[in-house]
């Protein structure tokens, strides 16, 4: 594998409005809107108990992400974490899910985004991939110009997004309904578990922040204290939203709809809240889509100029400054999978995203004394959380990410057979 290049360095452009924007706007999307539904499915109205569990859970590993950013501040994250505490091939595999988890992720985004839009135009229902591979398309260019204007959008999402949740809670609680939360667990709290397992996805972005980390300001202060705004900010909002959605609209109607939040405004009789929540649902996941699009190609960027990937995935744009080889293959592989059953990808990109997760809270336990902020066994929580809800997810997800994993695990070993005169 060929060496790390000294030329390939990006620009230091990001704030810590634009970082904990960037970690807000990679958390609520697709995650509150759209899984939601599938998750009152799985856990009815104790669907409250699941989001404050992977609440909690999210909340541990972002320990280890904050504590372990502010030592390493470097492109890529939790692979660049992975990779000097634990071992190169560790570090690879920590940077193979996490790309396999955002490609997933932003397909699911993707496929959010076009559910709320033929709700508010229903001729496009039976177009729902075709639009979300539009979408996809589209938000990967956008990130092809540059992280400076992706960010600028990003923060007006963001704003956007955060008031018509606030819009949709303020409004909707006048006509909660308390008898929607009897029975509490209709399906047992296995149901609640498996609930927090999959509704973990919609957390999963709050560590996107450390993947452009060479592109933020004063990285080793900014990056912690925006990865703590976002959570905190997110989590409170989902257990809001919840309450609400589930006070409206009971379980089961949550369940049956791929636009969950419209349909629970609905029962309020105000058409224009219907549309105003639509919009917000559209605006939070191209939110998403664009920070999974960019912390994706960073990744990949990080892992080429290590070696570990192919190395015209590190070549930065003359004109952008942005890895554009690598946007363009992420986003790429994105729109192809729109076209797959929306439950399954999210269960697929949540097994990635907690396995990834998992390799970073192992990182943490190897930091130094003198490097450490928190005691090791949060770390150790974080990692054993992180497999508990492992347990809960779907065969599907267990088979197709195991295939993944081994896949990266046979690429890996077959670039470190070859000459390294011959490059990978």
């Amino acid at each position: 594998m060929s060496k790390e290049s000294s030329k390939t360095e990006l620009k230091r452009a990001l704030n810590l409005f634009d970082s904990t924007a960037i970690s807000i706007g990679a958390i609520i999307g697709a995650g509150i809107y759209v899984v939601t539904g599938v998750v009152a499915g799985l856990a009815g109205p104790s669907l409250i108990i699941s989001i404050l569990l992977a609440g909690v859970i999210a909340s541990f590993s972002a320990l280890s992400f904050a504590e372990l950013s502010a030592h390493m501040p470097k492109e890529g994250g939790g692979y660049e974490f992975t990779y000097s505490l634990l071992s190169p091939y560790v570090g690879f595999l920590a940077g193979w899910m996490w790309v396999f988890s955002n490609i997933f992720i932003g397909s699911a985004v993707s496929l959010g985004f076009a559910q709320y839009l033929a709700a508010v135009f229903p001729f496009l229902e039976e177009s729902v991939q075709i639009v979300a591979a539009a979408v996809c398309l589209s938000f990967t260019l956008l990130n092809l110009v540059g992280v400076r204007q992706s960010a600028m959008v990003n923060n007006a999402l963001v704003v956007a997004k955060i008031a018509v949740l606030a819009f949709f809670v303020a409004f909707g609680l006048g006509f909660v309904q308390t008898s929607n939360f009897t029975p509490f667990a209709p399906r047992g709290y296995l149901g609640t578990l498996e609930g927090a397992a999959l509704i973990f996805f919609a957390y999963g972005g709050y560590a996107r922040v450390t993947t452009v980390a060479e592109e933020v300001k004063t990285a080793s202060r900014t990056i912690p204290k925006a990865i703590f705004l976002g959570l905190a900010t997110s989590t409170l909002l989902y257990l809001l939203v919840g309450f609400v959605a589930l006070g409206l609209a009971n379980w089961q109607t949550l369940e049956a709809s791929p636009s969950p939040l419209a349909d629970a405004i609905a029962f309020t009789g105000n058409p224009l809240a219907v549309l105003v929540v639509s919009l917000g649902a559209m605006i939070s996941t191209a939110s998403v889509l664009l920070m999974a699009i960019l912390g994706v190609s960073r990744m990949t960027f990080a892992m080429a100029r290590k070696g570990q990937l192919p190395s015209f995935m590190n070549k930065i744009h003359p004109k952008f400054q942005t890895p554009y080889y690598a946007i363009l293959i992420t986003g790429l592989l994105s729109t192809v999978l729109v076209f797959g059953e929306f439950s399954r990808v999210v269960a697929v990109g949540t097994f990635s995203l907690l396995f990834h997760h998992a390799l970073v809270n192992l990182s943490a336990t190897k930091l130094k004394a003198e490097f450490r902020r928190y005691p090791v066994f949060v770390p150790a929580i974080g990692f054993l959380f992180c497999f508990t809800l492992l347990i809960f997810l779907s065969q599907d997800a267990w088979l197709i990410g195991i295939a993944g994993l081994l896949g990266g695990s046979v690429y890996y070993i077959l670039a470190n057979r070859i000459p390294k005169k011959q490059g990978i």
